[in-house]
């Protein structure tokens, strides 16, 4: 509990204390009881008091405030001012459990925000380390990491080797260990070794930057429940407080007409039960909890919500479509299979390969010298040409070594054999014979074909890749992932040509979710119902034009990310009937004269109680996490 909440609960003790010894006391003349118990009243109940004369000045009466004075007040001046007491000290006891409860809540976020770095460290002309403000750090400056400290700004290491936690980004425990020449992003803490990193971005455009802006601006795009409630309460909170007063005054009125006793005080008596019966505090505090709580249970896994107006569509998703490279595979090319001739083994394969593509940059040559995963001896290699559209040639230990694809093996007239599987196809031949072919494909992602099943159980209809990659490569990820259907070969245009067709082939009430990385991404991300962009390794224009960001960039968090979504709006509408519906028969009753001042307690309090313990399990998500685990 923070300081206000703990002199709340003193309030409301001191409240129930002085209550309870005034009851146990003879009684009093009236005016002396009157003031007696307007201590404990005053005690609990003056700031709702003061913020319902406040609304009055400021001409906007109608709220929870409003409606407990002048129950309480009315309470008092009928003689019953244990029952106002009793109204006064239960409703903050409702505010204060609601303000605990929205605590916890924020704890999640709240621990976002303490990724937000207080410096940078840069080395001056004399050695030491100065801290600046990271708004001060220009692109191109290189900052000193140390352990323990956390990266302030987005950038490339320079020197030094260490492990980082990125819990506070991605909710993963495990360190991820980097390295001279890694990429790394601000709001990661350096666990172990010194790091000298080149900053790559302003510190208002880094990722941290940007994730704190993003959870910071999510309460402002409210979910429809939210905006429902909001309209509801604007129109029902008067006309409770105007049925109330007709409820005090015409009945006796026609009672009078009628010759018979007017009982003014019985029907003033139901009014004011009325009025706290009414009071919507259940649906105005728990259903932006639920939301707030859903989000903030999402942003401790690593996925960030925009708002809770996504996390409502995100609930309706029927048809789900990703990008291939980046979001369902690695995005970087590895060495999948090596196929030696006769008498070639394996390692002289990889080995010739690797050396021949030694002063190549390409992405190619780059994944066939990491599978030799040995250090290369460039002296080796010598009368090096790269032949455009063809390949590599050179001479590996003064041998005659040519890597490349089929028209260079044709070229030197050589025979390969006819390869079918998808992937990039590197020939390797030595001294003018054929040696064999390494296999060259991008990685699926380890967690790519559970994100699939996921969102299968989750009750997703329709999954969809859609990729510039050739046909054989599409077909062959989508069969390995087990997806309902893809289109390869396209160009962004393209892409979003596909999205307009499933927009419209698509069921009612059912949102499509477009999950994707790039630059080019971004047009599909804005146009689907849902963008979801891969945060951590992903663009900024994929970020910034998606609804949700996952910072791991683990595709499985989006089946999480929708069972989230649907037991929040669960949590929602479970309130909103439940709230309602006591509300409804305990109005009823009240105009009856059935229901008493106690049951009026029950039907504000008890059901604000109730719907705020209801809406904290949208924070707890333990159990979804290992069900989407499993």
């Amino acid at each position: 509990m923070n300081k206000k909440q703990k002199k709340m609960l003193k309030q409301i003790i001191a409240a129930v204390i002085l209550v309870a010894i005034l009851k146990l006391l003879p009684s009093f003349p009236t005016p002396v009881e009157l003031v007696l118990y307007y201590i404990p009243y005053l005690v609990v109940g003056w700031d709702v008091l003061r913020k319902a004369i406040k609304g009055i000045k400021n001409r906007q009466p109608f709220d929870e405030c409003f409606l407990m004075a002048v129950a309480t007040v009315g309470a008092f001046a009928l003689g019953d001012y244990v029952e106002g007491c009793a109204v006064i000290i239960f409703y903050q006891i409702g505010e204060l459990f609601q303000s605990v409860a929205v605590g916890k809540s924020r704890q999640s976020i709240s621990s976002l925000m303490d990724i937000r770095p207080d410096y940078a460290n840069i080395e001056g002309e004399d050695g030491k380390l100065e801290q600046v403000d990271p708004d001060e750090v220009e692109i191109g400056t290189t900052i000193v990491v140390q352990p323990g400290e956390r990266i302030p700004i987005d950038g490339v290491i320079l020197e030094g080797a260490s492990a980082l936690n990125t819990a506070a980004l991605t909710g993963e425990s495990l360190p991820r260990d980097v390295k001279a020449g890694d990429e790394v992003i601000s709001g990661c803490v350096n666990v172990t070794g010194l790091l000298k990193i080149q900053t790559t971005k302003e510190f208002g455009e880094s990722t941290v930057s940007k994730i704190l802006d993003l959870v910071e601006n999510s309460s402002m795009k409210k979910a429809r429940a939210e905006n429902f409630i909001t309209r509801f309460a604007r129109v029902y909170t008067p006309a409770v407080c105007y049925g109330a007063l007709a409820l005090a005054f015409l009945p006796p009125i026609v009672l009078l007409l009628m010759g018979q006793p007017a009982r003014f005080g019985d029907w003033i008596y139901r009014a004011l039960t009325f009025l706290v019966i009414s009071c919507p505090c259940a649906l105005v505090i728990s259903i932006p909890l639920s939301f707030f709580g859903g989000i903030g249970g999402a942003s401790a896994c690593g996925i960030l919500v925009k708002g809770s107006t996504y996390l409502e569509e995100l609930a309706r998703t029927g048809v789900v479509v990703f990008d291939k490279t980046g979001t369902l595979t690695q995005g970087t090319f590895k060495v999948t299979g090596i196929y030696p001739t006769e008498g070639t083994s394996q390692d002289a394969l990889v080995e010739a390969a690797a050396l021949t593509e030694s002063w190549s940059k390409h992405p190619i040559s780059l994944s066939v010298k990491a599978a030799y995963g040995k250090e290369i001896d460039q002296s080796r290699v010598t009368d090096v040409e790269e032949l455009g559209g063809y390949g590599v040639t050179a001479k590996v230990d003064g041998k005659a070594v040519a890597c490349g694809n089929a028209r260079l093996m044709a070229k030197l007239r050589l025979t390969v054999p006819a390869v079918t599987e998808a992937g990039t196809i590197v020939h390797v031949a030595i001294d003018g014979k054929y040696a064999g072919y390494l296999l060259i494909a991008d990685v699926v992602k380890p967690h790519s074909a559970q994100a699939i099943k996921g969102l299968k159980q989750a009750g997703v209809r329709k999954t969809v890749m859609l990729t510039g990659d050739a046909e054989p490569v599409a077909k062959a990820v989508s069969a390995e992932l087990g997806l309902d259907e893809y289109h390869a070969g396209l160009l962004p245009g393209d892409k979003v040509d596909q999205i307009e067709k499933l927009l419209a082939s698509k069921q009612p009430k059912e949102n499509l979710a477009f999950v994707g990385d790039g630059v080019n991404d971004a047009p599909v991300l804005s146009r689907a119902d849902i963008g979801i962009a891969m945060g951590a390794l992903g663009s900024d224009a994929a970020i910034e034009a998606a609804d949700v960001v996952l910072m791991d960039d683990d595709p499985a968090k989006i089946a999480l990310a929708m069972r989230i979504a649907r037991r929040t709006n669960g949590i929602v509408y479970q309130n909103i009937v439940f709230a309602l519906g006591v509300k409804g028969i305990c109005l009823i009753l009240g105009a009856l004269g059935i229901a008493s001042m106690w049951t009026a307690i029950f039907a504000d309090v008890g059901v604000m109680i109730i719907a705020v313990l209801n809406a904290t399990r949208a924070l707890y998500i333990k159990d979804l996490a290992k069900k989407n685990e499993a």
